[in-house]
């Protein structure tokens, strides 16, 4: 790989000034392996939070979870369980059920688990938080975008616990992509063939 190619990877992951911990939301292991990667080898210290009450069925919900906590010990990193709420996430989008994917349901869903997201954040003090749900080609990147920055726009600022602010990146990029099909194999994580919800298994 020449030098330009290089800068040019390095140059598409853009680290917001003074970040040096983020609060991960991990979708699943396979997701998450190459930007936790490029994290820290770029000093800043990842602590994953598995929120992800969209899944369907439970089992399938269990062995996304379990891969990513295996995938987090494996390194050392704080891992954090959310809880598993599928009706209330049900209730979050009902009237949506029939909306394509990409569509108003998505972005709903979006929301509500990155507002779980900014929640634990402020709550444990991190200033930043960021998804990987942003590292999928399935996904619209512009929702995930409106969706985080709803998020952080939907706490209430206090001393104690400043305000987390979202990470607007688009994970895809600086060679993440390929890596992560690598780290999949190397890992040997389960990989999963639908986004997650029960709507989701139809395409």
């Amino acid at each position: 790989m020449n030098q330009n190619t290089e800068k040019q990877k390095r140059s598409a992951i853009v680290v917001p000034d003074g970040l040096t911990e983020v609060l991960l939301h991990a979708c699943c292991a396979p997701c998450s392996s190459a930007i936790v990667e490029w994290l820290v080898e770029h000093g800043v210290q990842p602590v994953i939070f598995y929120y992800n009450p969209n899944i369907f069925p439970r089992e399938e919900y269990e062995i996304r979870k379990q891969e990513s906590k295996r995938h987090a010990e494996s390194l050392g990193i704080r891992w954090i369980d959310g809880d598993y709420d599928h009706d209330g996430w049900r209730a979050a989008v009902c009237g949506l059920e029939q909306e394509p994917e990409r569509g108003r349901r998505c972005e709903q869903c979006f929301r509500l688990r990155l507002t779980a997201t900014a929640r634990k954040a402020q709550e444990l003090g991190i200033p930043f938080f960021t998804t990987t749900l942003a590292s999928s080609r399935w996904k619209d990147i512009e929702q995930i975008n409106r969706a985080g920055k709803a998020a952080e726009t939907s706490l209430t600022p206090n001393i104690q616990h400043p305000t987390p602010k979202f990470w607007p990146q688009n994970w895809r990029k600086g060679g993440l992509s390929d890596r992560r099909n690598q780290l999949l194999k190397e890992f040997g994580f389960y990989n999963q063939q639908y986004c997650g919800c029960e709507f989701s298994m139809r395409h």
